[in-house]
């Protein structure tokens, strides 16, 4: 006994050694196999040849953000496909032709989101902006209690508290009245409070289920991939969706501990198929359950102005749809462009489109807190910002509460609404869902809450920014070096 413990304390070291060898060399080739980032394959890359073990242990959690669901998303393409009549077509081709005459800017950005999803813009829609918890969820609740078949809700957070328990009884009496009801929560943000909100509605027979359950070494490669999508769907026609997640804190009326402000809509319209299609792929690979057939996916009616299309964006097939469809909407700007985000951390290919967006001599104003609820993002956001207003773009920052509010705006024609944050956690690890709409009234409904916004917030100016104390600079600079995992 003694020989062997003195035999494997001879040996640990050559164990270590080609442990720390052997994951290097796989996050060697697997990064340059599958990273396209440069600057991502060398930093990954040295962190697993400089950080032994823990190295590869990071990459494996961080790094890899891949997930295949194109076989699911392929079987429930055609599930909602109603075909439209030909005058309704003919009727669409007319509108088009007069936007295209109006705005012709907006042309190309069309047919980029119908390249990028493979979906048309769908005519016929009804867009309404619910302002905070306050606004949105007695519509969400009134929704699912007036449901008859079926109740999709998809949510990053759901917590145990006073909005969630309005949501848990009315899921219960959803289910009572024999209505379909399915819920999905992120693992990550079911776990924001106790008790865990999955387990509760498991407990009380309402089907529910966690997306990319966090716990154990099964699901360690995906740990950092999170389904950060906010969906309410009811009987297959009335769907809402946005930033705000399903927690006291929106509601300020309540008074919580941390208000926050946010958006959601409210969506009437063929668009909603697209809701419906969203939550339904990210069902069925959580639970191998499809949901088809009228029950999920009835024909809808239009019912109003706005244009719209879904948007998925995430980790799979849908990476950099939501990048790709930024950059072309900032490319095609001509008189102004409003951003309105709570985490700002761009990749410096959508930094320097915004730059010349603004060189261009559109109006770029970026609405930002100026206390963030994540103490690091304070300082990682602060050292792009120079360069920003060196090239005239508007950078503003919110007073309390703090605003998780997500708009983005081009033209007074053009809204992006969703559940997108303009930073790589967002873009490049989460599933989101975001709708592009075309309609001047809408637009200009958000435009007036971000002039509201804009009223109550402050300018930063180059005078602030190089006042900081260098060790500030510092501190902030060194932030913005953990702006990948943020």
């Amino acid at each position: 006994m003694n020989t062997l413990t003195e035999l494997l304390s001879r040996l640990w070291p050559l164990w270590l050694l080609i442990t720390h060898l052997g994951g290097a060399l796989a996050v060697t080739l697997h990064a340059l196999l599958r990273k396209r980032e440069v600057a991502s394959v060398t930093g990954w890359i040295g962190l697993a040849w400089l950080a032994p073990v823990i190295g590869p242990i990071l990459y494996l959690c961080l790094g890899v953000n891949r997930i295949q669901r194109k076989g699911i998303s392929l079987g429930l393409h055609e599930a909602w496909d109603h075909r439209e009549a030909p005058e309704k077509i003919r009727e669409d081709e007319m509108r088009t032709a007069e936007l295209s005459s109006r705005y012709p800017t907006l042309v190309g950005l069309a047919r980029l989101g119908e390249q990028v999803t493979g979906h048309p813009i769908l005519p016929g829609n009804a867009v309404e902006p619910l302002v905070d918890g306050d606004e949105a969820y007695p519509q969400m609740l009134a929704a699912i209690d007036e449901a008859t078949t079926s109740v999709n809700l998809l949510s990053y957070i759901f917590d145990s508290d006073r909005s969630g328990e309005q949501f848990l009884a009315a899921l219960k009496r959803a289910c009572a009245r024999g209505v379909e009801v399915r819920v999905l929560i992120d693992s990550v943000g079911a776990a924001y409070s106790k008790p865990n909100m999955a387990d509760r509605l498991k407990k009380e027979g309402v089907p529910v289920a966690e997306f990319l359950p966090s716990r154990g070494m099964k699901f360690l490669p995906y740990a950092n991939m999170r389904n950060h999508r906010k969906i309410l769907v009811t009987d297959g026609k009335t769907g809402f969706t946005g930033g705000t997640n399903i927690r006291e804190g929106h509601c300020l009326e309540l008074k919580p501990v941390f208000p926050v402000q946010c958006m959601h809509f409210r969506v009437e319209g063929p668009v909603v198929a697209q809701l419906q299609e969203a939550f339904a792929i990210d069902w069925a690979f959580a639970t191998g359950e499809t949901l088809a057939g009228l029950a999920w996916f009835p024909k809808i009616e239009r019912c109003g102005p706005v244009g719209a299309r879904g948007i998925p964006d995430g980790p799979d097939e849908d990476l950099d749809k939501i990048s790709d469809v930024i950059l072309g909407a900032l490319s095609v700007a001509d008189r102004a462009v409003r951003i309105v985000t709570p985490y700002f951390l761009p990749d410096q290919s959508v930094q320097r489109a915004l730059a010349v967006t603004a060189m261009r001599g559109v109006t770029v104003d970026i609405l930002l807190p100026g206390h963030n609820n994540i103490g690091i993002m304070n300082w990682a956001v602060v050292p792009q910002l120079p360069f920003l207003l060196e090239k005239g773009c508007r950078v503003h920052f919110s007073g309390d509460p703090f605003d998780h509010t997500k708009l983005f705006v081009v033209d007074g024609v053009w809204p992006l609404i969703g559940s997108t944050n303009w930073d790589p956690r967002s873009l490049r690890l989460n599933f989101e869902y975001n709708l592009e709409c075309y309609d001047e009234t809408l637009a200009r409904r958000l435009e007036t809450i971000i002039d509201d916004k804009l009223a109550d917030a402050r300018p930063v100016g180059m005078g602030e920014l190089d006042g900081r104390a260098r060790p500030v600079k510092l501190r902030d600079n060194a932030a913005r070096l953990l702006s990948p995992y943020l």
